[in-house]
């Protein structure tokens, strides 16, 4: 249902049941599918792919050109996938001709003022907070839950089930099932609450706080305590996807969190 104050340009591709509110912009090459809402005052621009059941609240643009001065119009897209809520304010960059997409996964929850810039791939059951920012080519993986005013640096990866406190400043890669917090960014252990509510049992938790005891707590580089869990440890999913992201980092991962001696 189109309003007649909104303006849906006549090649955009929606879908029968998409509400539309007054004063909405729609360009063209856009595909918006079922049961989707979006409030008054949205720009939806030329590249976006919005999936089904997704809500848009007012003010926020999905798939303006990426702010990189490298950008020269190639035919980029911004996937938002079913199920997902885009709070007031938001902007989601289209990509370049690094990824071609920007793509924010289903049933994820992007609060107000939040920011994902060209590049940007964010898998399923994310929760951004109120002004998260992600830089360009970052790569966020599933139930990811950055809290309020976090800033992630460009090309950064942040693995499952990861949890980064608020205001945090992320330069280095966040492996999975980890909480990060202070300055510099810091491992302070596993996410515990979240795998709970999750369903992973408590035995598994043990398991994941071992490996990462040898990863962050005994002084080993990261190298050596790669071949020690692959050695010690009894290979499981989690094991092994730990390993695989500390083994193809390339920014690094966060260090493990030390008291200075003015006790800072």
């Amino acid at each position: 249902m189109n309003q007649p104050l909104a303006y849906v340009h006549p090649s955009a591709k929606i879908a029968d049941n998409v509400v539309i509110e007054p004063f909405t912009t729609i360009h063209k090459n856009v595909v918006i599918k079922e049961g989707t809402w979006i409030g008054s005052n949205v720009t939806i621009m030329e590249g976006a792919r919005i999936g089904k059941n997704v809500r848009i609240f007012p003010g926020a643009v999905v798939s303006a050109i990426p702010q990189d001065l490298k950008f020269k119009g190639e035919e980029t897209t911004a996937e938002v996938g079913d199920n997902t809520i885009i709070r007031e304010c938001v902007t989601i960059n289209r990509g370049t001709v690094d990824r071609g997409k920007t793509v924010i996964g289903k049933n994820c929850l992007i609060m107000a003022y939040s920011h994902v810039a060209h590049d940007c791939l964010v898998g399923d059951y994310c929760i951004f907070s109120n002004n998260s920012t992600l830089a360009g080519h970052v790569t966020v993986g599933n139930n990811v839950i950055l809290a309020g005013l976090t800033a992630i640096h460009q090309f950064c990866s942040i693995g499952n089930h990861a949890f980064v406190t608020g205001g945090s400043l992320v330069r280095k890669d966040i492996p999975p099932y980890s909480k990060a917090a202070r300055e510099p960014i810091s491992y302070v252990g596993i996410n515990s609450v979240g795998l709970r509510r999750r369903g992973f049992t408590s035995e598994k938790i043990s398991e994941i706080q071992e490996i990462y005891r040898i990863i962050f707590q005994k002084n080993y580089n990261t190298t050596q305590a790669a071949e020690i869990i692959e050695s010690e440890f009894t290979a499981t999913k989690e094991r092994d996807e730990i390993l695989q992201f500390i083994r193809n980092s390339q920014r690094g991962i966060m260090k493990g969190f030390t008291v200075s001696r003015n006790g800072s």
